[in-house]
């Protein structure tokens, strides 16, 4: 059996050199390295950027959607967006596990697992696309897939449907990033707090900040936010184009006393609005784009031109133990709990 790369190397076809998350093509043939585990798909959980975009280019049609996400892997050996670069994550079952793994990872075969890494790294074999969930971003499929020795995981709760944990796990850094910065006092705004990672952020938010601190959902209409008022999952509820920064900000201002926001949190699904994040903050602020939609280079020229000293955190999808305290969150908040198993599971 052939040796590989911890990281994955030995996959990457095009260009070599490079990791397979940069990589333009790596090898999807599903005969395993000593060090890998290949995992029976059953759902992937496509990157919501990714996925809005797939759906624009389709139409919303559903055999377009298929024929586009066969033709990235097909082309890429792994579901890389092309225009986002971004992948997502998947669920299914542990099929074999390379011999040089032996005693160094508790996964065994039959193990169902979801995939902490991202698909845009992940060789992927597609056999057939059964079913689009497409207003939950989740493919059903038939399909392989290779997890390299440094992929992470998490095994399925037994405690929760499925789905719902795909859909909480796809977005784990989120909250888990989110718990990590807000400090009790700070003033947090969630622009996309409406969506799948911004509600967990809020509840995250709100938990950290107490009863000193306020948390601000930033939507793009009442309907959007209607869910999240009634659930009190912040302080404050504003409906804003987010893509407008100077009405953002203006609003913001205002809620604020001028004061503006500790800590900006950025889950949208669309581009664009880099500039509504840095307003927001304060000068000496901090903000985390978690969203896959984000140009960094307009987020760091945009801040350079407007004289804003803030820090800007990209949004790695991984921190530790980000898995189980988005899991969490579920066991603890009844109330989002049900939205989540209403929307996702």
């Amino acid at each position: 059996m052939k040796k590989g790369c911890p990281f994955g190397t030995h996959r990457v076809i095009e260009p070599q050199g490079v990791l397979p998350q940069p990589a333009l093509k790596i090898d999807n043939t599903m005969d395993i390295y000593d060090n890998e585990i290949l995992i029976d798909v059953k759902t992937l959980n496509i990157d919501s950027a990714s996925f809005t975009q797939i759906k624009e280019e389709a139409q919303g049609d559903l055999e377009k959607i298929k024929e586009i996400m066969m033709n990235i892997v097909e082309s890429r050996g792994k579901h890389q967006n092309p225009v986002t670069g971004s992948g997502g994550m998947l669920i299914g079952t542990v099929e074999k596990i390379g011999p040089a793994l032996e005693g160094k990872t508790p996964l065994k075969v039959g193990d169902k697992i979801a995939t902490l890494v991202s698909l845009s790294l992940t060789p992927l074999k597609i056999q057939e696309i059964k079913e689009i969930r497409k207003d939950i971003d989740q493919v059903d499929i038939v399909g392989k897939a290779i997890l390299f020795e440094s992929g992470i995981y998490a095994v399925m709760p037994d405690d929760l449907p499925e789905n719902l944990a795909l859909s909480v796990l796809d977005v784990a850094g989120a909250p888990a990033q989110t718990a990590k910065l807000v400090k009790p006092g700070d003033t947090v705004v969630v622009i996309g707090g409406a969506g799948k990672s911004g509600m967990l952020c809020l509840y995250e938010a709100k938990k950290r900040a107490g009863i000193t601190g306020k948390v601000i959902c930033l939507g793009h209409s009442e309907k959007s936010i209607e869910r999240v008022r009634e659930a009190g999952l912040a302080d404050v509820y504003l409906t804003a184009d987010a893509t407008n920064a100077v009405e953002v900000m203006n609003k913001i201002k205002e809620v604020t006393n001028g004061e503006m926001a500790d800590i900006v949190i950025n889950c949208v699904n669309v581009a664009n609005t880099e500039m509504a994040s840095i307003l927001a903050a304060k000068d000496d602020g901090l903000i985390y784009f978690f969203s896959m939609a984000t140009n960094f280079t307009k987020a760091a020229l945009g801040a350079e031109g407007v004289g804003r000293d803030t820090t800007m955190i990209v949004g790695n999808g991984y921190t530790k133990g980000h898995g189980e305290i988005a899991l969490q969150v579920m066991r603890e908040s009844q109330t989002l709990r049900k939205i989540y198993e209403e929307l996702y599971a």
